[in-house]
């Protein structure tokens, strides 16, 4: 327990990420939350209509806080016809493979209405905010703040935390190269803010006056120890959790978690047109030289070939999104692996007092 903590109203230092497309289930939020953690809905593509519905069945469930995730990086506005032409043909051979009718051309909207979903967000009042793959205007930070929003936003490199200091958010994700899934980085290339997550944090713990929550690649109670040594306030966990039985992951993602023994993640844009990292297999290897659309627009043709891949139980067409840590998953309850994280923390904390750290 440390002041932030008690500001978010969460017993441990521990925070479930909001991760979107399925595995932030309701059931995942509700169980992290009652458990001591700070349970997170990831909403990137949830209309507001279901955003409303999910945070009311967690309420009726838990009395914990939760928190809420919005992505907020800008939309094409139009895509001429020979990209997306060509983004179709690049994938036409995977949906014929799996029984799919050809892939249809996709308009705008990509994404559920941001300025939408902002307004659930304001009625359904979160205790925490986070934006991720930007900031958001001066004037909307203002506005859920005076609501009594904690807002938070992920940040890359130090010029991202710097940034969200400056708009008056209330801390700052410092989240590293080894994060599964999409990363927050704006300001920079992303593939060139792929500092891992040990010197971020404390780069960012030096030079922003915000409260840290470190994410990339932590896995168990040696992992948030390490990162609350480095002055995070907390850590924040995502493929720790897919694996739980309250994670909405396919079957097929939470296998190939389990099945790995080393680190076999790398990044690529071909699911969604911005890089994300996950479990490589064959769309990543084959699609790496291929055409694709920008963000999010590309999501939108690679969304039936995910969900028939998965439905068919075969990785190779699945977005397999993993941090660098997978190694390390655990198929548990989500309230037991807290209460696991808890314990490991508590004791890794103790042998470093005591000097008889060893890994377990």
């Amino acid at each position: 327990m440390n002041p932030f903590c008690k500001k978010l109203g969460v017993r441990l230092p521990i925070i479930q990420a909001p991760m979107a497309g399925g595995p932030a289930t309701q059931e995942l939020v509700a169980a992290c939350s009652a458990a001591g953690a700070l349970g997170s809905f990831g909403f990137a593509t949830t209309q507001p209509a279901e955003m409303k519905q999910q945070a009311a069945w967690v309420r009726e469930r838990t009395e914990r806080p939760f928190g809420v995730n919005l992505f907020v990086a800008p939309q094409p506005e139009t895509i001429e016809p020979s990209a997306q032409r060509a983004a179709l043909a690049a994938v036409a051979g995977y949906y014929t493979e799996l029984g799919l009718s050809a892939p249809a051309p996709v308009s705008a909207p990509y994404a559920p209405n941001l300025e939408e979903q902002l307004a659930a967000v304001a009625e359904i009042r979160p205790r925490v905010f986070t934006v991720h793959l930007g900031a958001l205007a001066a004037v909307e930070v203002k506005k859920l703040k005076a609501l009594g929003i904690l807002l938070g936003g992920s940040a890359t490199s130090v010029a991202e935390a710097k940034g969200l200091e400056a708009l008056g958010f209330d801390f700052v994700i410092a989240q590293g190269g080894e994060a599964g899934g999409h990363r927050g980085s704006y300001l920079r290339d992303p593939y060139q803010s792929l500092t891992g997550t040990l010197a971020l944090t404390r780069l960012i713990v030096r030079e922003a006056r915000l409260p840290v929550v470190a994410a990339g690649g932590i896995m168990d109670g040696a992992g948030i120890a390490a990162v609350l040594a480095l002055g995070a306030q907390a850590a924040q966990l995502g493929t720790a959790f897919i694996p739980c039985p309250e994670s909405g992951a396919s079957q097929v993602h939470k296998d190939a978690l389990l099945a790995l023994k080393e680190d076999d993640t790398r990044l690529t844009e071909k699911f969604s047109g911005k890089p994300a990292r996950g479990l490589a297999n064959r769309f990543m290897r084959e699609m790496q030289d291929k055409p694709q659309l920008a963000f999010p627009a590309q999501n939108r043709i690679t969304g039936k070939l995910r969900q028939a891949s998965a439905k068919a139980g075969k990785p190779d067409f699945v977005a397999l999104w993993a941090g660098q840590g997978a190694p390390m998953s655990r198929a548990l309850p989500a309230a037991e692996l807290i209460a696991r994280l808890e314990a490991e923390t508590v004791q890794a904390i103790q042998q470093l007092l005591k000097g008889q750290f060893h890994a377990s």
